[in-house]
């Protein structure tokens, strides 16, 4: 891959047009779902902006790679609903600090590499059930609030709402044939908000969710107790927290690698979301993540620097700060066919195209992790079941593997050739190919085309020579290479048995 584009470095060509509106659009579409998570988190409406441009601002600057957004997500912020309920605001400020050191240490100690352990089917499940949950998120915007219960639009406001949708769609499907100068997202929402303005189209604002009007974020440190007992009960919430922001920003590294054809570093970008996250708990906001859909947006956009992020972390504090009256009369219709589009773009169609050339066990981990995120509607927990089934795949394939050639030479010698990884799962099947009562009384195990790789293949080995032992027969183990015979050394401290030297099995090893 490419090395990653860098706002600061001169070498790189920055567009600066296309970087400024890019962030103008990303901007739009993540003021109602910052929004939307501070509301349903219980928490001021606020905390999801702040959340959003400290966030947006420090991990664009100092992330693991251009392109990404961060923000108010989610997946972070329902971690927290419990504690919320439970304890109230200053233990989820004290809860969101902690979870950002817990990411920093992530970070420093290069942990960030273990996002190369997800499977390509989890990588489509995850990103087509992220594509689910952002469309049917969308049609909450078509709920109103009358006489104290939420509903379903119906009549002409229902109309009205789809018709502008539909406007939205068209505006960012057919623009892009006429010219690419100016995002479509954006041209779409600007169109959408002048048609409702000059109108006077009655329809659903940005104010009908909460009012973004307010002042720089305030800086507070959290009153709480400083004990054990605080930290016992933040400590599970910023762990989960700290796991799921870590996961769902590595992947969308991940994916704006394969996008842009570039690579990210992802023990910076965890450095970075835990100074974000830090900084989060200290003025007032959420906390959060990277967000997958903006950063689709983002890039969508043409944006693959930095500076994208940037703007659009400044531009919702701008609308804090002075923009709030003009932004709250954006029509909610505009950003939903916005959302809409990423979900389409989103979605892995092509996964379809090869499903019928799959192996079954990847199909079923696909399915199965889009199922949990679109279900439980948690990333994390989907990916690591995905990566679970597909290591525990593996390692049956793996042991089904394992086989012996067996013959007896000129001198009445038994030799035994194993073929394959010896490793908990082939266990069995390798104690299954020794036939103990018939053998001569001298064999030779090889494992020049085999290998030792845990303990479970330790005790199996271990395990074997007890039963030639007790019928004296002498083993030898040949061809064991030089990272097997220390594993065995090792593991003279956990076995009672030392079987490289203990005359009582007759082992020799050759």
């Amino acid at each position: 891959m490419k090395k990653v584009f860098n706002l600061f470095d001169f070498s790189q060509k920055v567009n600066f047009r296309t970087e400024i509106l890019a962030g103008l659009t990303v901007a739009m579409t993540m003021i109602p779902e910052s929004l939307s998570f501070a509301i349903l988190a219980g928490f001021p409406p606020l905390m999801g902006l702040y959340a959003a441009f400290i966030a947006g601002l420090v991990t664009a600057v100092f992330g693991g790679r251009p392109g990404m957004i961060s923000g108010g997500a989610g997946a972070t912020v329902i971690v927290l609903i419990a504690l919320m309920k439970s304890h109230g605001l200053e233990y989820v400020f004290a809860a969101v600090i902690l979870a950002g050191v817990l990411q920093i240490f992530v970070g420093i100690f290069k942990l960030g590499k273990f996002i190369r352990l997800v499977p390509q089917p989890v990588m489509f499940g995850f990103v087509n059930g992220l594509a689910v949950i952002i469309f049917m998120s969308q049609l909450e915007q078509f709920k109103t609030i009358i006489n104290g219960q939420m509903t379903w639009l119906s009549g002409n406001p229902l109309f009205i709402m789809l018709g502008l949708v539909v406007l939205t769609i068209s505006i960012i499907v057919f623009l892009p044939k006429l010219t690419k100068a100016i995002p479509a997202s954006l041209v779409a929402i600007i169109v959408v908000f002048a048609l409702v303005f000059f109108f006077g189209i009655e329809t659903k604002t940005v104010q009908d969710i909460a009012s973004i009007s307010g002042g720089f974020p305030p800086f507070h440190i959290p009153e709480i107790p400083l004990n054990l007992e605080m930290l016992q009960i933040i400590f599970p919430y910023a762990l989960i927290m700290a796991a799921v922001g870590l996961t769902e920003g590595l992947l969308t590294l991940n994916l704006v690698d394969e996008i842009t054809e570039t690579k990210g570093d992802g023990n910076r970008e965890c450095i970075a979301q835990g100074g974000s996250n830090i900084l989060n708990g200290f003025f007032f906001g959420m906390g959060g993540c990277p967000m997958i859909a903006q950063t689709l947006v983002n890039l969508s956009a043409g944006s693959r620097a930095r500076l994208s992020g940037i703007i659009a972390a400044l531009t919702i504090l701008l609308i804090i700060l002075f923009g709030a009256p003009v932004i709250e009369r954006v029509p909610m219709a505009a950003l939903v066919g916005v959302m809409v589009m990423v979900a389409i773009g989103t979605f892995e169609w092509a996964s379809f195209r090869i499903i019928n050339k799959m192996p079954r066990h990847d199909i079923f981990v696909g399915v199965t992790v889009a199922v949990i995120t679109i279900v439980l509607h948690n990333l994390a927990l989907a990916v690591l079941i995905g990566v679970i089934i597909s290591a525990l795949v593996f390692a049956w394939e793996s042991a089904k593997k394992i086989r012996a050639r067996k013959y007896i030479d000129a001198l009445g010698v038994k030799h035994y050739e194993i073929y394959g990884p010896l490793f908990f799962a082939s266990t069995t099947a390798f104690l299954e190919k020794f036939d103990v009562a018939n053998d001569p009384a001298e064999v030779i195990i090889d494992f020049k085309e085999s290998k030792i790789t845990d303990m479970s293949a330790i005790g199996a080995v271990n395990k074997i020579t007890e039963r030639y032992a007790r019928v004296n027969k002498v083993i030898h183990l040949r061809h064991l290479s030089a990272d097997c015979r220390t594993l065995l050394i090792k593991a003279n401290q956990v076995i009672d048995v030392n079987i490289l030297e203990d005359p009582t099995y007759k082992v020799i090893v050759d």
